[in-house]
């Protein structure tokens, strides 16, 4: 077999059979990070404008809903993009990305049946964010977070050894 053909199927076998889950993990983190850290950035710069007519949630004023929703925003951004607390970040924007959804189908409802949204309507984007949160809970942060390396301190700490006590990290 020619060394081209060998570097071929090398380059093949690096492309197909390795997996960088942790480098998917950190580029998962980094992308919901940013992407839903913009959201709280715009309530943030338009707060005087929103602060009265922000849709409210369990009968709290619009202006707490407001300063609730933009402290999810930005701080569980900030823990996901660097890793730390992690999942626990993913629990609040979770939830408020199901109260938007709520939202935006109790508003469309009257106009348009639940199974009739098209992909140009709003409803989609919170979904994405529940499922993007939703595969970081489950699949954590990986090695390349905050988490890990506090992970790894706490063990060599007590002694113990890290293959025994981070299964699968």
């Amino acid at each position: 077999m020619s060394k081209f053909a060998q570097s071929l199927i090398r380059l093949y076998l690096r492309f197909s059979g390795f997996s960088y889950t942790n480098m998917a993990r950190l580029f998962m983190r980094l992308f919901v990070g940013v992407m839903f850290m913009q959201f709280g950035i715009k309530h943030l710069v338009l707060y005087s404008q929103l602060q009265n007519s922000f849709p409210t949630m369990l009968g709290l004023s619009p202006t707490f809903c407001l300063i609730t929703m933009i402290v999810i925003e930005l701080v569980c951004s900030l823990l996901i993009i660097v890793g730390f607390l992690t999942r626990l970040a993913t629990i609040p924007a979770v939830l408020s990305m199901i109260a938007a959804e709520i939202y935006i189908l109790k508003d469309l409802v009257p106009h348009t049946a639940v199974w009739g949204l098209s992909s140009t309507q709003p409803g989609y984007l919170p979904i994405m964010f529940i499922g993007i949160f939703l595969f970081i809970l489950l699949a954590g942060p990986g090695k390349i977070s905050v988490d890990y390396f506090v992970s790894i301190f706490i063990i060599s700490r007590q002694g113990r050894d890290e293959k025994e006590e981070l299964d699968e990290v």
